[in-house]
């Protein structure tokens, strides 16, 4: 089967989305993730649009990129020029990319009535554009921007756009779904039915250019991952598309679904085996740096893609884990992860005891009794399908395993705020670490921020690792609402550092309370997953070299 060519456009109609944003450093930092990754061409972005985009291929210079082709973007010329004195055109050709990919107008509606051109020129335009960049030695991607829209509008004109592009000599056409509104058939239909028609021209013209097809869509409708399939089905043997589907309004096409598709689906090479299995740190990678928190539910990388919390469900995977996954989860480098709650059976925490490595049965806990009280506390308002870390130390405190490593003797949170000043608060915590014990004090940007920045403080003096800790999410829910102000409170939150993400929750009346319980967890949670890591790592005293003992 021929290749399926993958383009990348994160770092330029990603940008588009809202709140997506990325430095020059940020953008050559995520082109070496894709370049190793294997994306076989990465557009860096619009260098005749903006300073920070030329700054980006300034650097992207002094690159060696492995696997990928850098693009640069922009548009044909303006009209009545000639290509040599525009602008965009001669940025295009500075940034000194081996590719570049230039949109045109393929609607008559854009030509006639957005730009206020005329038809012909529109095709000069297109044509001059092309052979200018192909004269100075480019490979050049053709964007035909609206094309599905302008074929249902008028197809005659629409076609000529292409053969516009095909005489300027271009390498690749990509039809563009730009408004997102096409249906799956529809771009199978009219990629299939105009790819027939300019390649039955050009066999009839020995001297005509080669061309070969790429789809760009976008996800107004949801369907820009599936549209893009259906083009490959139609013989696009380039797909176009940004990292968890970043993009303007709804995005653009995801790749983190693309790629799986077609390479676990479709049987359709892209990228190997070995690559496609880093697919999700990629995916966290980008959303990182985006500062976007990732989507749980997002399809093969997503936290919940291979999440089981039904007990029938998790009773089958344990003995044929293909009755509930549609594959493996490890070839895109998640994981299976069965979740705890109120809808467990005794096989979800068996599951899971195996898993964090608990052994049951200590203390008289075993499942059942284990699952009796997670029942409760969820009525309770504990959700512990989503706060693994609290779930791990509830777990090892029911079986008498838990090993605190620092326990609280008291903390005093103040709030102060005048008629001039805004809030301040400030915290004093008072711990035990082992047969020591610690008294800091410490403000915040609120009550929460100051009872974490005094626990910091104190625990450093003993554990000097926490600065590779921080929190990324906070989040209160008023369980029960009718109460009012004195309604019991869920706190959630969401902890990191460089290895892995993890969630903890507290559950009161106060909402102080709650954050303590949540942060608390947190902090025994990496503090033991630590401990746990130096154990690993640790030799024994006959291990050690002589000199060393």
């Amino acid at each position: 089967m021929e290749l399926v060519l993958l383009y990348d456009t994160t770092l330029r109609d990603g940008t588009q989305g809202e709140n997506i944003t990325f430095t020059a450093d940020e953008k050559i930092k995520i082109a070496l993730r894709l370049d190793d990754f294997g994306i076989h061409y990465i557009e860096g972005g619009w260098p005749g649009s903006n300073p920070k985009d030329m700054q980006f291929f300034d650097l992207a210079r002094r690159v060696n990129f492995r696997t990928s082709r850098l693009v640069a973007f922009g548009a044909t010329r303006k009209p009545g020029i000639r290509p040599d004195e525009d602008p965009n055109l001669k940025a295009l050709l500075d940034s000194e990319t081996p590719a570049v990919a230039i949109f045109g107008k393929t609607w008559d509606l854009h030509v006639e009535q957005v730009m206020d051109n005329s038809l012909e020129e529109n095709l000069a335009m297109i044509r001059d554009s092309l052979k200018y960049l192909k004269d100075n030695g480019r490979e050049v991607i053709y964007d035909a921007e609206h094309f599905f829209d302008g074929y249902k509008t008028n197809a005659d004109y629409a076609v000529k756009t292409l053969k516009a592009a095909i005489e300027g000599r271009a390498d690749f056409i990509v039809l563009c779904d730009t408004n997102g509104g096409s249906l799956p058939a529809e771009i199978e239909s009219i990629t299939r039915e105009v790819r027939a028609s300019i390649e039955d021209a050009q066999e009839k013209n020995a001297a005509a250019n080669p061309v070969r097809w790429g789809i760009h869509t976008h996800n107004d409708c949801g369907l820009a991952v599936a549209n893009s399939l259906a083009a490959v089905n139609a013989g696009a043997n380039m797909v176009h598309g940004t990292i968890n589907g970043y993009g303007e309004r709804c995005g653009n096409a995801d790749l983190t679904s693309i790629i799986p598709l077609l390479v676990l689906k479709m049987d359709r090479p892209s990228v190997s085996r070995q690559d496609l299995a880093s697919l999700k740190n990629l995916s966290h990678y980008v959303s990182e740096t985006a500062n976007q928190v990732p989507f749980n539910n997002r399809p093969f990388v997503g936290k919940s893609a291979f999440a089981h919390k039904g007990g029938i469900h998790v009773s089958a995977i344990m003995k044929v884990p293909r009755a509930y996954e549609h594959m493996d989860p490890a070839l895109v480098g998640n994981q299976r992860r069965v979740l705890v709650s109120d809808l467990s059976g005794k096989s979800n925490v068996e599951f899971k005891a195996r898993e964090l490595g608990i052994e049951l049965g200590a203390n008289g806990y075993n499942s059942s009794k284990i699952v009796s009280e997670i029942k409760q506390l969820e009525q309770e308002g504990y959700q512990f399908d989503v706060a693994d870390g609290s779930f791990r130390i509830l777990m090892e405190k029911f079986t008498d395993q838990f090993e605190p490593l620092f326990s609280l003797e008291s903390f005093r949170v103040t709030i102060e705020k005048d008629k001039d000043h805004p809030c301040t608060s400030h915290a004093t915590v008072k711990i035990s670490v082992g047969n020591n014990q610690e008294i800091t004090a410490a403000e915040g940007y609120g009550p929460v921020s100051a009872l974490d920045n005094a626990l910091r403080k104190a625990l450093d003096k003993f554990f000097p690792d926490l600065d590779t800790m921080h929190l990324v999410d906070f989040k209160v829910r008023v369980i029960d609402g009718v109460r009012g102000t004195a309604a019991k409170v869920r706190v959630f939150i969401e902890s990191r550092d460089q290895d892995q993400l993890w969630s903890t929750i507290g559950v009161s009346e106060d909402i102080i309370e709650a954050s303590w319980q949540a942060l608390a967890d947190s902090f025994q949670y990496k503090l033991a997953h630590e401990k746990r890591i130096r154990s690993r790592h640790t030799p024994s005293q006959a291990e050690l070299p002589l000199f060393s003992r």
